[in-house]
């Protein structure tokens, strides 16, 4: 008797143990359907909210959208920008503080992919001689995800181009530099202590680079009238790790569509 009533029980206690293990098995796997089906609702609303967007960007020829199709929009986009061979081609915009637009699109509503957005401290036309963008980074490639790209070598060496279009017109960007900076580094994230040191900002590059064109840097030290555009976006490789590419924002080139 003693023996079945101890058997019983601890059939019992299996048997609340293995519903319990199911259970908490049961809820993992619907946290992580759940987490996939959020990432991908994520992804999929910057997406669309790209592909409505795509169809404003400002043209250089006659018969394009316009500037004023933008800022009808939202009258804080300052800029559009595109990298040449990836997903990055997207409106700027730019807020009162740099965290208006971090979890806000285009249209003002809360959006986890946030926005590309000029560092709030810097002039919206892109004057000053070191310009700071932020974007998320999303891991399918969207928003600043792409500049995973040029922590590639061979993709740093063979993609250099891109084009900022802003109100008073079109600016070619050339590509010279990949850094890893930490979240907090003031060479990078204050950008009003560089308006006026563009050599400074360019020898603490050259110093810290990761990837580095050495002849666009020695024509952008010879040229005190250059723009410099960085772009930074969140990594993994240490704890507040920020990637930064770094453009030239060279002389205007056309005019855009006003």
């Amino acid at each position: 008797m003693e023996h079945t009533l101890r058997s019983s029980f601890l059939n019992l206690i299996n048997g609340i143990i293995n519903f319990f293990v199911i259970l908490s098995l049961s809820a993992a796997g619907f946290y992580a359907v759940y987490a996939l089906w959020d990432n991908h609702r994520v992804y999929q609303a910057a997406e669309n909210v790209q592909a409505d967007m795509i169809k404003l960007k400002p043209g250089i020829a006659e018969g394009g959208a316009t500037f004023e199709d933008l800022l009808a929009v939202n009258p804080d986009v300052c800029a559009w920008v595109t990298l040449d061979h990836t997903n990055i081609d997207y409106p700027v915009l730019q807020g009162s503080t740099n965290l208006t637009y971090i979890n806000q699109d285009v249209y003002g509503s809360f959006a986890l992919a946030g926005s590309i957005y000029l560092d709030s401290r810097n002039n919206n036309d892109f004057s000053d001689k070191y310009s700071l963008l932020y974007g998320h980074h999303m891991e399918n490639g969207s928003m600043f995800g792409d500049l995973d790209l040029y922590k590639e070598k061979v993709f740093f060496e063979e993609n250099t181009t891109g084009m900022l279009l802003t109100r008073n017109g079109a600016h070619e960007l050339e590509i010279f530099a990949c850094m890893l900076a930490e979240a907090g580094d003031p060479n990078i994230f204050e950008p009003t202590g560089r308006q006026t040191e563009a050599g400074g900002i360019l020898n603490y590059i050259e110093q810290n680079a990761m990837y580095l064109h050495e002849d666009t840097l020695d024509r952008l030290k010879a040229d005190d009238r250059a723009g410099i555009l960085a772009f930074s976006t969140c990594s993994s490789e240490f704890t507040d790790a920020r990637t930064i590419v770094f453009a030239w924002i060279k002389a205007e080139t056309v005019q855009t569509e006003n």
